[in-house]
C-alpha cells in the first residue's frame, strides 16, 4: 500500500478579487507527466523582461539535509491543477514554471514528493530542515541562488495558504512544498508542508 496517494489530491481553484483563477498545491501523489503549460495567474510576482530571460532552475541542493536532485519544469494539469513530478522519479524535485526563477524578484516554487509507491522520496527529511540553513539552486548557465530557511509549516490542505506561498511579490522568495501529516480513510497525506525562504 503507497505511502502516498496516487495523484497530488486536487488543487483548490480559487478567484481572487480580480476574478481571475490560482491554483496552489494541495497535495502529494504520483501523477504522470501532463502538459508543461505554465500559469500567469494574478496569484504570481509580474516578470519583468530580465526574469523572462533568466535560466531555468536546474538543481536542488540543500546540504544540511542532504538533498541534492534535478529539477525538472513543471506547469499546469488539463483541470488546472498542477504538476508534480511522477511516482517513478519521486526523488526528482520540480520547479513550478507559473511562478519566479529562482533568485528572481517573486515566489518561486519547488515541489517534491514527501514518499511514493516505490518508497522515500526526495523531500522525505524536509520536515527536519532548520530555520537558518541554506539551499542552492543552480541553473543550466552555471549560475547558483542562495537562500536562507526563514521558517516552516504544516498546513491542512483544505486551508493551503494560496496568497502566501504564490502571491506576488517584490521580494527574491523560494518555497519547497510537500506532503505531510497523517493518512486519510482513503491513504492520502492531510497536510502539507512549506518550507520558506529568501535569498541570501
Amino acid at each position: 500500500m503507497p505511502l502516498i496517494p496516487n495523484s497530488f489530491r486536487r488543487a483548490v481553484v480559487s478567484a481572487t478579487a480580480a476574478g481571475l483563477l490560482i491554483a496552489p498545491v494541495t497535495g502529494c501523489g504520483t501523477a504522470g507527466d501532463a502538459p508543461e503549460a505554465p500559469a500567469r495567474t494574478a496569484s504570481h510576482a509580474p516578470r519583468s523582461p530580465e526574469a523572462v530571460k533568466a535560466p531555468a532552475p536546474t538543481r536542488l541542493t540543500v546540504p544540511s539535509l542532504g538533498i541534492d536532485t534535478a529539477l525538472m519544469r513543471l506547469g499546469l494539469n488539463e483541470d488546472g491543477t498542477v504538476e508534480v513530478p511522477p511516482a517513478e522519479k519521486g526523488m526528482t524535485a520540480g520547479w513550478y514554471a507559473g511562478g519566479a526563477v529562482p533568485g528572481e524578484p517573486g515566489a518561486a516554487v519547488l515541489i517534491g514528493h514527501n514518499d511514493t509507491r516505490f518508497g522515500k522520496a526526495v523531500f522525505h527529511d524536509l520536515r527536519s530542515v532548520a530555520e537558518g540553513a541554506e539551499i542552492v539552486v543552480s541553473d543550466g548557465a552555471g549560475g547558483e541562488s542562495r537562500f536562507t530557511v526563514t521558517g516552516r509549516e504544516t498546513v491542512d490542505k483544505d486551508a493551503f495558504p494560496t496568497e502566501k506561498v504564490y502571491g506576488a511579490t517584490g521580494e527574491r522568495v523560494l518555497r519547497l512544498v510537500t506532503c505531510d501529516g497523517a493518512f486519510d480513510a482513503e491513504g492520502h497525506p492531510v497536510d502539507n508542508l512549506i518550507v520558506y525562504a529568501t535569498l541570501r
